[in-house]
């Protein structure tokens, strides 16, 4: 795999993962308390032997040019690197930022056309998954193809999200439909469950093959198919002209894959990490998930209730508190008898030390004691106080005010980024 480049795609502005992406960008998202959506693709080329990534940033990338800094430095002998691209003015590729996909590629191509490279596999930043990218190589080169992409096997009924691939008996891609309507539009694109169970797959009546978003292209054709156009975006414009131009393959995934693309769709990734099978695992035999190695002391936990949940290092946990189906993450202190069902707690980027409670000793709790959280996500260093009670109620339409420290979006409750809700407070929608 060394002569395959990784680029992974940072992202737009996340209006969808709004307020989540209201201080950081896509890839910079918290995951299962402790991790960063980046953290998935990058773990997923290192497992894979590909150690040569860059990633093209652009939106609110403080957070996550920080994460990347402290958190992927390779030695000297290896020849490996995480290297951010961020968007920049240049005398011969505009003076605009990136417009899509393919034109932040097609911006940062100079970089890529390098000794020794005969591949470049394109990423996305905000999904959630593992995947061997050799085997995708593999299927690429048996088939001599100029590109291959990954799909995954949908049923009917979820199609009309993604881009469905039309294929030949060979696999090679001939078509696809973009997010398919209606019933007519998706016939001509199914893909019969036999020869997807032929591949060594269960098909489980799932008769369409899903885009993933994830390319490997041979070097000269991605600069070909970029350098005489100026497209933007890969799905919608780069890949139906390589069907046109190329030799497309596809490379068939049946692991569990999650786009992480709406605040729902957030909540419920991580809820689902936390059950007692997740569909995810963050170690796998020899292919963990890496991120930023911290220094924190053990998760103390004192008399409390925790059921079906994930609890990250450095918190405190106080008498009587019960936690059920929630994720709580980093030096998140919670006080006595407080219940958190249901819930995301990112937790805190620092703890608090001084004032009334001397140099010593930790100040204010993120959940004060007595507080209730129910179906809710609690942005980072957010300070509840005692009795505080946010639960779900009969009105969950979405309240696009967010000036407001408490939100509705997606159908989920939102505690924004360092808010601090007083002692008494009630969040129910009616």
């Amino acid at each position: 795999m060394r002569n395959v480049l990784s680029v992974i795609l940072g992202g737009g502005k996340g209006t969808r993962l709004f307020p989540l992406t209201r201080y950081r960008s896509k890839p910079a998202v918290p995951l299962a308390g402790k991790y960063r959506l980046i953290d998935i693709p990058i773990s997923n080329c290192m497992n894979s032997g590909i150690n040569r990534m860059y990633l093209l940033t652009q939106f609110n990338s403080v957070s996550l040019h920080r994460h990347i800094r402290q958190t992927y430095n390779f030695d000297n002998f290896s020849g490996g690197f995480v290297e951010i691209l961020a968007a920049q003015q240049t005398n011969n590729r505009g003076t605009d930022w990136y417009q899509g996909t393919a034109d932040a590629v097609r911006k940062q191509l100079r970089y890529f056309d390098q000794p020794g490279i005969d591949y470049i596999l394109i990423l996305s930043g905000d999904q959630l998954y593992r995947m061997n990218y050799a085997d995708m190589l593999k299927t690429c080169q048996d088939a001599d193809a100029d590109v291959s992409i990954a799909v995954l096997p949908v049923a009917s009924e979820e199609a009309h999200a993604f881009g469905i691939m039309k294929l030949d008996p060979s696999f090679r891609v001939v078509d696809f439909v973009e997010k398919p309507k209606t019933p007519e539009a998706l016939a001509d694109a199914r893909t019969d469950p036999a020869k997807i169970d032929e591949l060594g797959f269960e098909s489980r009546g799932r008769d369409c093959l899903a885009n993933m978003g994830i390319y490997l292209f041979k070097k000269d054709v991605l600069f070909e198919l970029l350098e005489g156009n100026d497209y933007e975006d890969f799905g919608k414009q780069i890949f139906p002209l390589a069907l046109k131009e190329k030799k497309v393959q596809a490379h068939l995934f049946d692991g569990y894959w999650e786009d992480i693309g709406t605040v729902k769709a957030f909540y419920e990734a991580n809820l689902a990490l936390a059950q007692p099978k997740p569909p995810f695992r963050f170690v796998a035999g020899n292919e963990p998930i890496y991120t930023h190695a911290r220094f924190l002391p053990p998760t103390q936990i004192s008399g409390a209730t925790i059921n079906n949940s994930m609890i990250a290092d450095g918190c405190e946990i106080g008498e009587g508190t019960v936690i059920e189906n929630s994720v709580v993450g980093l030096r998140c202190r919670i006080g006595r008898n407080a219940v958190i069902k249901d819930s995301i707690l990112m937790g805190a980027d620092f703890y608090e030390y001084g004032g009334a409670y001397g140099a010593s000793e930790m100040q204010s709790e993120n959940i004060g004691s007595g507080s209730h959280v129910e179906g809710a996500i609690i942005d980072k260093n957010c300070r509840i106080g005692r009795n505080v009670t946010i639960k779900p109620g009969p009105d969950m339409s979405d309240n696009e005010d967010f000036t407001e420290p408490v939100v509705v979006r997606d159908g989920v409750i939102f505690v924004q980024k360092e808010a601090q809700l007083p002692e008494g407070y009630v969040f129910r929608p009616h």
